[in-house]
């Protein structure tokens, strides 16, 4: 396995133990945005991600989902980038 498909999968190890509640949401996203910048992908991944990670830490200061917050839809949005980002490093 490549250095950036290991990275990613830790990643999304991360992702999923912090929906599970076992990674506290903050080490995971320090975890990803540490992480992401390892990545050989193009920059509007970069974009994306930075979006998501930032609403996902915004969401974080609302308890319960709210109609423009919802958890659940960021960590799904993040693992949809997670499965993106997987196929284009598998591809190069």
């Amino acid at each position: 396995m490549s250095a950036a498909l290991d990275t990613l999968s830790r990643m999304t190890d991360a992702l999923t133990a912090s929906s599970r509640g076992d990674l506290p949401q903050s080490e995971m996203i320090r975890l990803w945005r540490s992480s992401a910048a390892a990545l050989p992908l193009p920059e509007k991944f970069s974009i994306v991600l930075g979006d998501l990670l930032d609403r996902i830490e915004a969401s974080a200061l609302f308890s319960g989902e709210s109609c423009s917050f919802s958890q659940k839809d960021l960590l799904d949005n993040l693992q949809v980038w997670a499965d993106k980002a997987q196929a284009k490093l598998s591809a190069q």
